[in-house]
């Protein structure tokens, strides 16, 4: 080969390593295409301009073929990918694209064979539903039903879908295939903005139909976050809802208060409803001063996993069909059901750590003492100042431990169209943190639906059986309240040296209560941990619950239904105070102190209504219930105690052994009963304006021997909804609501019979007696609610309510001193007003 040659051949080799590298350099110095990120926002321009505009943030080039460049487009993008780019702003006017490499090729789509179609659209009771939306799947080619239901559409071919939909109706996906006309029925979502809710006596009923505030709870709010009375959990998650959990700890009872206290003397809690049934709270309270025993309550005994959905109904108007019960407002809590299909199992567990989250301040530069001086006080620290070196350092945390509450549920849900089963176990056992203090609960719950005579009767029968115990629920109070020690425990003593709460005694020959003869003071504080294992308070309690529910068809807007419920529970409670308590609370017994409470408390519920759900022509419908329940309420308590005696056996604890002379038995209790009758009308027009009327009488037994034996109230309201016949483009959903409503409640019992009073101690009759009174009237509650309800863009929904409640003919004891000898006065006085804006964004 000839030097000329071979130079040649360097020069070419050199020339294809500087085009490769080159080449290199210029694909690296340039993005690939998952690292191009658009940003455009264009209205109504051509598509050169968008394709002009794309090129300049790309390094893509656009091949055209026979593509309009001139047609007006839209496209709005923010940080999208070249792909993303091009289907946003290709599909829509039909042109097809691909993308190679640096290259984006462009060209019309074929032809199709277009296919026109038509149809109607109705409800499932076959009424036209004017303004859904009929849309070709994958497109933005549609249209809308017009006042008859009505629709024509041109879609791309034989193998395209459409979509129809209508606020608070499901979706459908339809084929077109052969078809040309459709008669398409859509079904109503069982939970909607304009869908239906559970409302007085477990009726369902369409929410845009309501002219009160209803609030909803879905139960994943209360089981995301675990709580043994899931009450609490409502705090914070419904407006115009206040819950205030007791210091009983884990399980203890809760005050559910709704837009604010109404009566001076009465209760204010919420009525809770279960499956439309009300449910009587037993338990809540608890001890004060001398005994400190916590307290539960009914309703924490419902296991939480079992609860599909919350209603809150908030206004008197929306209770109005549950009487007296519902004055302050009414919780509606559905269960779960089984569920027709395949076996389904599920099983959940949680671990729940406790410890306290706010502490008051506690100095530790003064000790024991008052007024700066070591003198004066055993159990107060503002004593003499104390150097860093002579400071514990002691606060009440060193006192709490960490608690535990463990949770753990199993159920299983299946079966036939005709017949559902549902059953469910778990249990919960949680570990406090005040030392000692425990909860435990296990729940079983069976039910099953069926229906029979070609669906036409419904049977609906469930059971569930509640064991619950505690130990050491801590209410308040002082002498057996451990937390008093705890916090007031003297800054210039050692704590630690009193964690060994006990030692034994030569003399007695028992282990007795170590703690300083200083430190008792007049609050007759004692070692909290002695309180802790040696003041023990006991609840056993075996609740079980069985209802029974029927409903017969007679015509398809023609049924009548009939419930019943029975609710039955024992608890044993006992108190066992160990020798060197506390002389108060022993009532000076050495050998210890024994209690036993044992209470039955019973409710029977039954009603029977007749419903009517009728549509006349497209514009009128009908909502109608009349019935009539009872409910039955009992509760009985004996209790039997007092000190052990001298010659007895020390910290053996029966009720052989008490002191003869101090021991004591008492029995309370009381047996309330309610007949009621009630009805209800709602009118629809158009589907856009809603009259409701209500109306029930009561006969309370409270009220037996007064001048009023009954009492009626109504209950009245309107609500509109324009956006159902109107397009308010972001405004989707619109209802203007107000109601009035007058609810009542029965003065306290026992005032209108004469009664006498038992003197346990020196066991006789007291000569007191409380005459009965006469001319006594029920209790008012008289509001008036105003509220808007809207949905903009079907995304953000806004509820405003306004309240004003009046509560008049309240009765209330003038407490007139415990030494007084005349006869307890009762007194009736003026009213109570509560107004208020409720307000929730979702």
């Amino acid at each position: 080969m000839n030097k000329k040659a071979k130079c040649s051949e360097k020069v070419r080799g050199l020339l294809c390593f500087i085009a490769v590298f080159a080449l290199s350099a210029g694909i690296s110095a340039k993005p690939q295409q998952e690292d191009v990120l658009i940003t455009l926002n264009l209205d109504k321009v051509s598509l050169q301009t968008v394709i002009d505009r794309i090129e300049e943030q790309s390094p893509y080039l656009f091949m055209n073929s026979g593509v309009d460049m001139d047609q007006v487009v839209s496209l709005k993008v923010s940080g999208q990918k070249i792909a993303e780019v091009c289907e946003a702003l290709f599909t829509p006017i039909k042109v097809d694209y691909r993308i190679e490499a640096r290259h984006i090729y462009i060209s019309n789509q074929p032809v199709k064979n277009l296919v026109r179609i038509s149809g109607t659209v109705m409800d499932p009771d076959g009424f036209p539903i004017p303004g859904a939306a009929v849309v070709e799947s994958g497109t933005t080619n549609g249209t809308t039903t017009d006042i008859d239901g009505k629709f024509s559409l041109t879609v791309g071919d034989r193998g395209a879908e459409i979509e129809v939909s209508s606020l608070g109706y499901d979706m459908q996906v339809l084929p077109v295939g052969t078809r040309t006309t459709f008669n398409i029925t859509l079904h109503e979502e069982a939970v909607a903005l304009e869908g239906t809710v559970v409302t007085a006596l477990g009726i369902r009923r369409d929410q845009k139909a309501l002219s009160y505030n209803v609030q909803e709870v879905d139960s994943e709010m209360l089981t995301d976050v675990k709580n043994a009375n899931f009450i609490n959990a409502l705090a914070g998650k419904v407006a115009g809802v206040t819950v205030n959990t007791s210091s009983s700890g884990v399980g203890g009872a809760a005050k559910v208060v709704l837009r604010g206290n109404k009566s001076i003397s009465q209760s204010s809690n919420a009525l809770y409803v279960i499956d439309g049934i009300p449910m009587y709270n037993f338990g809540g309270g608890g001890g004060t001063e001398f005994d400190s025993k916590g307290a539960s309550e009914s309703i924490a005994d419902i296991n939480p996993e079992d609860i599909e959905s919350i209603s809150v109904l908030t206004g008197a108007a929306a209770a109005a069909l549950y009487g007296s019960e519902a004055a302050n407002g009414a919780i509606m809590i559905t269960t779960k059901a089984g569920q027709a299909g395949k076996l389904k199992v599920s099983f959940s567990s949680n671990t729940e750590f406790l410890s306290p989250f706010v502490l008051p301040e506690f100095q530790n530069m003064y000790g024991t003492g008052l007024n700066g001086k070591a003198s004066g006080s055993g159990i107060y620290s503002w004593g003499q100042f104390m150097p860093e070196s002579a400071r514990y350092g002691y606060t009440p945390s060193d006192y709490f431990e960490t608690g535990h509450t463990y949770t753990n549920s199993f159920s299983v849900s299946g079966g036939t169209d005709r017949n559902q089963t549902y059953f469910s176990a778990a249990a919960v056992n949680s570990d406090g943190i005040i030392p000692n203090n425990r909860y435990d609960r296990y729940n079983f719950t069976f039910r099953n639906t069926t229906f029979f005579l070609k669906d036409k009767l419904k049977i609906d029968a469930s059971a569930s059986y509640i064991i619950q115990k505690d130990q050491n629920m801590t209410n308040q109070g002082v002498y057996s309240n451990p937390l008093v020690p705890a916090y007031l425990f003297p800054r210039g003593n050692d704590f630690e040296i009193y964690r060994s709460f006990e030692r034994y005694n030569e003399a007695s020959k028992l282990m007795e209560q170590f703690w300083g003869d200083d430190l008792v003071g007049d609050l007759r504080m004692q070692n909290p941990y002695w309180i802790n294992y040696r003041n023990l308070r006991n609840n056993d309690k075996k609740r079980y619950m069985l209802t029974l529910s029927a409903q017969y068809d007679i015509l398809d807007c023609l049924n009548v239904s009939g419930r019943v419920r029975i609710d039955n529970s024992t608890n044993l409670y006992t108190q066992k105070l160990y020798a060197s308590s506390e002389s108060t609370i022993t009532e000076g017994g050495k050998n210890g102190h024994y209690t036993e409470a044992r209470g039955v408390d019973s409710q029977t519920y039954a009603d029977v209504m007749v419903n009517v759900n009728k549509e006349f022509g497209r514009d009128w419908s009908l909502v109608a219930n009349a019935g009539a329940s009872i409910n039955n309420i009992k509760t009985d308590t004996f209790t039997y105690g007092g000190p052990i005696q001298e010659n007895g056996l020390a910290n053996v604890f029966n009720v052989f052994d008490l002191d003869d002379v101090r021991k004591r038995a008492s029995k309370e209790g009381w047996n309330d009963e309610t007949q009621s009758v009630f009805a209800s009308a709602e009118i629809g027009w158009k589907k856009m304006l809603y009259l409701t009327v209500t109306g029930r009488s009561d006969w309370a037994s409270q009220l037996a021997g007064s001048s009023q034996s009954s009492f009626f109230y109504p209950s009245g309201g309107l609500s509109w909804v324009p956006t159902a016949l109107w397009d308010m483009g972001a405004l989707s959903y619109l209802k203007i609501r107000g109601s009035v409503a007058s609810v009542g409640m029965p003065f306290p019992r026992f005032l209108t019979i004469p009664t006498y009073e038992y003197d346990a101690t020196n066991k006789i009759w007291k000569d007191k007696t409380h005459y009965p009174i006469g001319d006594l009237k029920p209790e008012r509650t008289l509001t008036y609610e105003v509220g808007l309800e809207t949905s903009l863009w079907q995304d953000l929904s806004i509820n405003l309510s306004w309240y004003l409640a009046d509560t008049y003919n309240q009765t209330f004891d003038p407490s007139l001193p415990p030494s007084s000898t005349y006869t307890t006065i009762y007194l009736q006085t003026g009213s109570v007003r509560n107004t208020g804006v409720e307000a929730s964004v979702g």
